[in-house]
């Protein structure tokens, strides 16, 4: 399941994820040769010129450890730089105003986190005047139709929050190429470790570091990962310049802390996700569970073939009335009920219940099931949770 770097002479990625980023990266750390990236709090740094100028002036331009993380992020991802962010909805709402001009045309995918969806129809179509289009890109002919030559950005999440639908993104990726748009995946869900959009062709990567690359719930963040030169610029404009949207210090440090144990932590979450589905999948008040590691996954094969493995995170649809299954949440004593996911511990969330306004009766994209339950399925005992799950389920 591990997935390898293809480029050439690069270490593979659990290797890089525990430090050989750091390693090349510690020019930053101010010739002490830290093994871990130490925390730079200072806002401004001391001005010199010539030989002795210094790489870092002020910290909402430049910082030390962020620049490690972002060195490190690139890496992880494959690509040529790196930007981390004050949150995920910063990375995605900075990579879409930096790049969609007002009145300008924007394609996404239909089944997309409730945060984007408002994004897109408030602030981007609704403020700015964008035309935003929504094709159900499980088929890429759907982007083909809605594409056109006045077309700014290509945008797509994979697997989706929360019905874990999937996008070809090599075949997105070709039509991007074939009229030089640029295309954006959010990879959250999967993390680097299962996908990497961009060796699948993909031009922009963005990530809630929040999620499983922090993986510890305690820090929000977002990060931009892309080969584009030319898009890398206008996204650093916009992070340091433009926005101010930089990740501070000490969140850089967690997330780079939270990297190095990510290859160990995804394994365990597929494995624990993996025993979930199936449990869920036979019990009679389940009446279906998506999840891109079961078969019975209509797109199951397409995540065999772009994916190295399945992630931590699933839905199923519960056959009861919504008293039945708030009972259901409130007999759980493992699962926590909350929101965000991705964190060593498991968490449940019904999106007509605890999110009301991401519900299906507000959703301008897709009907999410009124009795939709999300699991984002951590690394205890696999026995504990399964044993929850089946006490719990009425």
């Amino acid at each position: 399941m591990t997935r390898h770097n293809d480029k050439a002479n690069e270490n593979r990625f659990s290797t890089i994820a525990v430090g050989t980023a750091e390693t090349e990266a510690r020019p930053h750390h101010g010739g002490t040769n830290d093994v871990v990236a130490p925390i730079h709090l200072s806002s401004t740094f001391e001005w010199a010129g010539g030989d002795d100028a210094n790489e870092h002036e002020y910290s909402r331009e430049s910082n030390p450890t962020r620049a490690a993380l972002e060195e490190q992020l690139a890496r992880l991802e494959g690509g040529e730089h790196g930007l981390a962010f004050s949150s995920g909805m910063a990375a995605i709402s900075t990579t879409m105003l930096s790049l969609v001009p007002p009145g300008g045309h924007l394609v996404s995918s239909d089944s997309i986190y409730g945060g984007t969806e408002k994004l897109l129809t408030k602030l981007v179509a609704g403020h700015l005047g964008v035309d935003v289009e929504f094709v159900d890109a499980r088929e890429p002919e759907n982007i083909a139709s809605a594409v056109d030559s006045d077309t700014d950005l290509i945008w797509a999440e994979t697997p989706t929050n929360p019905l874990m639908r999937l996008s070809d993104i090599r075949s997105i990726a070709d039509i991007a190429n074939d009229h030089g748009i640029p295309f954006g995946v959010d990879n959250t869900f999967a993390s680097p470790y299962f996908q990497a959009p961009l060796e699948l062709g993909a031009d922009i990567v963005v990530h809630s570091t929040t999620k499983y690359l922090n993986g510890h719930s305690d820090s929000i963040g977002g990060a931009v990962i892309t080969d584009d030169d030319a898009v890398f610029e206008n996204l650093a404009f916009a992070q340091r310049i433009g926005l101010g949207n930089m990740l501070s210090p000490f969140d850089c440090y967690l997330v780079a802390r939270g990297i190095k144990t990510l290859p160990a932590r995804m394994k365990h979450h597929q494995e624990n996700a993996m025993a979930v589905a199936r449990l869920l999948e036979g019990h009679d008040r389940v009446t279906h569970v998506h999840y891109p590691g079961l078969e019975s996954h209509p797109q199951h094969d397409l995540a065999g073939e772009q994916m190295s493995g399945y992630s931590g995170m699933l839905s199923f649809e519960f056959d009861g009335s919504l008293t039945e299954l708030e009972a259901f949440l409130n007999g759980l004593t493992i699962f926590t009920p909350g929101t965000s996911l991705g964190g060593v511990e498991s968490l449940v969330e019904v999106p007509s219940l605890m999110r009301p306004d991401q519900g299906s009766h507000e959703s301008a994209t897709t009907d999410i099931p009124e009795t939709l339950v999300r699991l984002s399925v951590g690394i205890e005992d696999v026995d504990d949770l399964c044993e929850d799950l089946r006490s719990a389920l009425p």
